[in-house]
């Protein structure tokens, strides 16, 4: 088996289709075109020559190569003003597929992507500080039944990629059992590799979910962007010239681990207040019978007032962060998403603009909901096995991690 865990993986997300003449050229120019080819709906051998830079004879090869790896299929003629009418060639979606799974502390998803980056299927369970086993019977379950819903057998599968919080048996949040912590130190892929025995990678939640992002949803258009994940936990993730981040110690946009000037508990942090954790915890400090999201109902009054001030509190918190942020960074976009209910994370980013259009410097620049939703980060996750194995970036050509 592959080695499970790319120790520096680096990986540009890299649109860029300009080919290369470095070592291990071959490889990454077939990485090259097999993305100009999905970021096509069709397109033809000539129009892959002017848009990659590649020669018409080492697109010939390439293109053989993935027709018969099953990868690219031809799908007629187009007649252009002369000469004979051009093959159109697209991406075969099932060719194969990765699965994603995101292990979070008040959940459990599990995806199959095909190579079009749709989700053929999605399997998904509430569980709270769901344990190392929890998981495998969670996976082991569903596993088929996934994959006969994607329409694939196991020989199309690629590998896998698994979302975590960085640290999950480690920081306490409300209601965390006490030996939750036998995740810290334990290897996810070699739990796993019983129940999916395929090359695993394993990516922070945030920084998957913000590679979903620019792969195939809100951060798509953006070069450079800032994604907030508020789920169970409040994590980050930085692009910056369509390159995930990701640090020396691959902790790089720790958003919620920022000191909180604006919460007076001692050593307060940002996720203290903005987390979905934060908010059941403060709907239950308010008399309210509310174990998950599903309970909490937004039409009642008293519910209401809750909700409010959470927004007002979690909005105060984020306030220096997202400037901080906009002065050091730059981006495009700030882009936040996660699990929060899409009316009540409208409502905190509707606030959010309030609050700092009165910031007179910097200019403040654009907050957008992110487009997948409570999926970016198993999104993400399923997207790593393509990054690996067929996709181009900068690891490719460094060998990081190999």
């Amino acid at each position: 088996m592959d080695k499970p865990i790319r120790e520096a993986r680096g990986a540009r997300l890299a649109v860029s289709l300009s080919g290369t003449n470095l070592a291990r050229a071959s490889d990454y120019n077939q990485r090259v075109v097999l993305q100009a080819i999905r970021l096509s709906p069709e397109t033809s051998r000539v129009e892959l020559s002017r848009t990659t830079g590649l020669t018409a004879p080492t697109i010939a090869n390439i293109t053989r190569r993935l027709i018969d790896a099953g990868l690219v299929k031809e799908v007629g003629r187009l007649q252009g003003p002369r000469g004979q009418p051009a093959i159109q060639l697209t991406i075969e979606p099932l060719g194969c597929v990765a699965i994603g799974l995101n292990i979070d502390r008040d959940h459990l998803t599990l995806v199959a992507l095909d190579l079009a980056g749709q989700v053929r299927s999605r399997i998904a369970q509430d569980i709270a500080f769901a344990m190392p086993e929890d998981v495998v019977a969670f996976v082991a379950h569903n596993l088929e039944s996934l994959l006969a819903e994607a329409g694939v057998g196991r020989d199309r599968v690629i590998g896998v990629g698994v979302a975590v919080p960085n640290d999950l048996g480690v920081i306490t949040l409300p209601g965390r059992p006490s030996d939750y912590d036998r995740w810290a130190g334990l290897s996810i892929p070699a739990l796993l590799a019983p129940v999916m025995p395929w090359p695993t990678v394993i990516e922070n939640d945030a920084a998957a979910a913000a590679i979903g992002e620019a792969q195939a949803g809100a951060g798509s258009p953006l070069a450079s962007f800032f994604y907030i994940l508020i789920n169970s936990g409040l994590g980050g993730g930085l692009m910056i010239d369509r390159h995930f981040v990701e640090g020396a110690n691959k902790r790089s946009a720790e958003l919620g681990l920022l000191p909180d000037a604006t919460n007076p508990a001692p050593g307060a942090v940002v996720q203290d207040i903005v987390s979905i954790s934060a908010l059941l915890q403060m709907l239950k400090e308010a008399g309210l019978d509310v174990e998950s999201q599903k309970d909490i109902r937004p039409a009642d009054p008293q519910t209401d007032r809750v909700l409010e001030r959470w927004v007002d509190l979690a909005a105060k918190a984020l306030i220096a962060p997202l400037i901080n942020i906009t002065c050091l960074i730059d981006p495009d976009a700030i882009v936040i998403g996660g699990r929060l209910d899409t009316a009540l994370l409208d409502r905190l980013i509707a606030r959010l603009a309030g609050e700092l259009t009165v910031t007179v410097q910097p200019p403040m620049t654009t907050i957008i909901r992110g487009a997948l939703a409570a999926d970016a980060p198993v999104i993400g996750a399923a997207l790593l096995p393509f990054l690996d194995k067929l996709l181009p970036s900068d690891a490719i050509l460094m060998q990081v991690g190999r």
